[in-house]
């Protein structure tokens, strides 16, 4: 019994630090009133899509799972017309130790940027990751 019991506290501490949130962010910085079309999915949660006008933000928080398979694929469009696009992965959990981080996406007219804090990874500062295909 004394074994049950401390191996049901070691895997509620392991279970805990799954339960701390992780999320992505993403904010439309393009130019001259440019809205931003977005829609975003993963194995279980399909988000939008939704129009993001410029100076605003999307913020999606959600719960990595305990097998460390998380991932949210995300497609983002410039308007008025739509031709220029991204499709990539906005969050990716590496293994099942890691409890996620912030991804904090941001729409430029030259690329999307990303900084990300936390998680199994180290921080990364923002920078350029994706250019646009037209």
């Amino acid at each position: 019994m004394k074994i049950l019991s401390v191996f049901l506290f070691v895997f509620s501490i392991y279970i805990f630090g799954h339960v701390s949130g992780t999320g992505i962010r993403i904010v439309n910085e393009l130019k001259s009133h440019k809205n931003l079309w977005m829609r975003c999915y993963s194995k279980n949660d399909v988000i939008g899509p939704k129009i993001i006008p410029v100076g605003y933000d999307y913020v999606n928080s959600f719960r990595a799972n305990i097998w460390g398979t998380t991932r949210f694929m995300c497609t983002l469009k410039q308007r008025p017309n739509y031709r220029h696009y991204q499709n990539f992965t906005a969050f990716k959990q590496y293994t099942a130790y890691d409890n996620g981080a912030d991804w904090d996406w941001r729409a430029r007219e030259d690329g999307i940027y990303l900084k990300k804090e936390g998680g199994l990874k180290k921080s990364v500062d923002m920078n350029k990751v994706y250019d646009w295909i037209n």
